[in-house]
């Protein structure tokens, strides 16, 4: 399952230096951004509760 999240977390980092890169495609930065974070959040919050 971590290994799925740190995948994601991959991708959507990549996916924000592309929007950023590309001019035309800063809306892709903000949504890749936005899936980041969503996604860090998950995986914290499931590893919080798995360890305990």
């Amino acid at each position: 399952m971590m290994g799925l999240i740190v995948a994601l977390l991959v991708i959507w980092v990549v996916l924000a230096v592309l929007g950023f890169v590309v001019k035309g495609l800063v809306w892709l930065a903000v949504v890749a951004i936005v899936l980041f974070v969503a996604t860090a959040a998950i995986g914290w919050v499931r590893r919080n509760v798995t360890s305990k």
